[in-house]
């Protein structure tokens, strides 16, 4: 995947380079440079809305988590190459021209063919990447976060229009504009369906309704979704839906629920924990509210194993995935799940059933993070609850910086980078 983006970084800068005979003196030097940064930034912000097209190859090959720390990286590389570029291409016009940037600024906006569009594609990444950011971020419901990422379509469309019309590189070379217009066009209609198409598609061929919904602890319901051709859907232990419930109050945000259980024909379940509005909300679904589920995604699945042996490492409402999955991984399989109490363990008497049916153990870890977590995931600890540990493959699910702990912890221990196997909505 990332030898292809790269050859495409390739593709662009011999694209610049036949097309520029010879550089000569400031003014050339820095309007070539505002070129090749122009080029890469019409490359990059195209790629990122690839990542996040919900491609299945890459879904399920690469990981939702991973595609999206390539995106939110590459998302601030783009906005730095907007920002370069409009910075050069403007000084090296004024060089050019023999005049200060300012007047060289109102000249390009007002002269030049949209100019003024590309400016406002540019503010708009701008805008996009400074909500991204982690502090405003962690400030902003994740659905307004969401839907404001939407302006980047306007953005892209934008900014095409002024490659086209203003871009040395394309306004008289037809085979660069043919190929251009083939990536741009091919990604948004990969887009187009994936994230719209076909979800509704789904929708009507699947008629998913709520069927019922059952507490499963302090603060936890799982629901139970049923629908006609579920087979069809092909999803696997451990995956992920886009569940949006058609309420009132719920039926504009889309958020991500893994499978508690492996589905049954005509059945689905997730659990859900109240950590928001949205999660509040759906406590009080009622039964037949339809339902539009988009996936399944994620690489968080059998396919992942490296090793006959397998340890399932979870902590809190993070148990929802490793429960499907120590019901369908074959082989040796022990689970260690950390709850601060005897009350916040979820699906306990379905591990228990599992673990006796499979003659494999269940080790229940209580206590609060403060005053066990530390402990339970040093290398020592480790060691100690699973003495083969570096012989298997991990899969690690809960909280964000329990995770990374976690993963720490395993490393220390021995366990290879990639027998470690996890996948975050958070990012």
């Amino acid at each position: 995947m990332s030898g292809l983006v790269w050859a495409g970084a390739a593709a662009v800068l011999a694209l610049w380079w036949f097309d520029t005979p010879s550089v000569a003196g400031l003014a050339d030097w820095l309007i070539n440079a505002g070129r090749i940064t122009g080029l890469l930034a019409g490359y990059a912000v195209i790629v990122l809305i690839a990542l996040m097209a919900r491609i299945p190859a890459l879904e399920h090959g690469v990981g939702t988590d991973r595609l999206a720390r390539w995106h939110a990286m590459g998302g601030r590389y783009t906005v730095s190459l907007v920002v370069v570029h409009g910075l050069l291409i403007t000084w090296g016009y004024a060089v050019q021209a023999n005049t200060d940037v300012v007047n060289q600024s109102a000249v390009l906006l007002l002269s030049y063919p949209n100019v003024l569009a590309a400016t406002v594609a540019g503010l708009l990444l701008l805008g996009v990447g400074l909500i991204s950011a982690r502090a405003a971020r962690s400030r902003l419901r994740y659905e307004t976060w969401f839907y404001l990422h939407f302006y980047t379509y306007l953005a892209t469309a934008l900014a095409f229009s002024h490659q086209f019309s203003a871009g040395a590189d394309f306004v008289d070379n037809l085979p660069a504009r043919v190929v251009w217009s083939i990536l741009y066009i091919g990604v948004g209609v990969v887009l187009l369906w994936y994230r719209f198409l076909l979800p509704v598609r789904q929708a009507l061929r699947h008629q998913l309704r709520v069927s019922h919904l059952y507490r499963e602890g302090p603060g936890v319901v799982s629901i139970v979704v049923t629908g006609r051709h579920l087979d069809e859907l092909a999803v696997e232990s451990g995956q992920f839906f886009r569940w949006r419930f058609l309420t009132r109050h719920a039926w504009w945000a889309a958020n991500p629920f893994s499978l508690s259980a492996p589905p049954v024909a005509d059945a689905m379940r997730l659990s859900v924990k109240d950590l928001g509005e949205h999660s509040h909300r759906l406590k009080h679904l009622r039964p037949g509210t339809r339902v539009l589920a988009e996936g399944p995604y994620g690489a968080f699945t059998a396919a992942a194993r490296t090793r006959d042996k397998v340890l399932l490492l979870a902590a809190g409402v993070g148990i929802t995935p490793l429960r499907a999955l120590f019901e369908t991984l074959p082989g040796n399989v022990v689970l260690l799940y950390r709850a601060r109490s005897e009350a916040d363990i979820l699906f306990r008497s379905e591990l228990d059933a599992i673990a006796a049916g499979r003659g494999t153990g269940v080790h229940y870890l209580l206590g609060s993070r403060q005053r066990r977590g530390a402990d339970v995931l040093s290398p020592r600890r480790l060691a100690q609850l699973v003495p083969d540990l570096s012989e298997r493959d991990v899969y690690v699910c809960g909280p964000p910086a329990w995770t990374t702990t976690a993963v720490q912890g395993l490393r220390a221990a021995g366990v290879r980078r990639r027998q470690i196997h996890s996948e975050s909505f958070e990012l």
